[in-house]
């Protein structure tokens, strides 16, 4: 009996050391002040989308885990019901995670959500932000977000997101910012 709770504590101690590496993703991210590097991933529609359509708009891209997952789900309702405000900034939200256009489309269908969801299936773009969890035999995009300037510079990294309130969180960054009163 005590092998077995020796063996327990010991994948308890490895299983969430594995969790501590994957959170801690964002070492090799795209630092404030420096150019967001350019991507093209396909849509909930299936089409073709790049960072650079977005030039002259300030942009809110966020990685998150899973379509349908819970969190997942109250980030996405929270950036939805602030897309208004978003879009008086002169601002658009971009979530990247690993599932793919199908996946996005069932899940903006069925949450109402309109902004663009991209299917990083490769996770290139995932890596490129440094926004990857490995889980061991899964990857998922780590809950990371990046406030991208309209002349593509990096101005806002968020590497800690609690979901039901980093909507707020994100506008009240790019109020300041667009204020000139950030402090980064």
């Amino acid at each position: 009996m005590r092998f077995v709770l020796i063996a327990i504590v010991v994948v308890l101690l490895f299983g969430v050391g594995i969790g501590v590496r994957a959170l801690r993703a964002g070492d090799k991210a795209p630092a404030v002040g420096t150019q967001a590097p350019d991507f093209t991933l396909n849509s909930q529609e299936g089409k073709p989308v790049s960072l650079r359509d977005f030039k002259g708009k300030w942009v809110v891209l966020y990685f998150y885990p899973k379509d349908f997952t819970s969190g997942c789900t109250v980030e996405a309702h929270n950036f939805q019901r602030d897309l208004a405000q978003y879009e008086a900034k002169n601002a658009v939200i971009v979530g990247v995670s690993m599932q793919d256009e199908n996946s996005h489309q069932q899940f903006c269908t069925k949450e109402g959500l309109s902004f663009k969801l991209l299917a990083d299936t490769k996770s290139a773009v995932s890596s490129q932000y440094d926004s990857v969890m490995n889980m061991g035999v899964v990857k998922l995009s780590a809950r990371h977000t990046f406030l991208i300037d309209p002349q593509g510079k990096v101005e806002k990294v968020w590497f800690d997101v609690k979901p039901a309130n980093h909507s707020e969180e994100v506008l009240a960054a790019l109020t300041q910012l667009q204020s000139g009163s950030a402090g980064n």
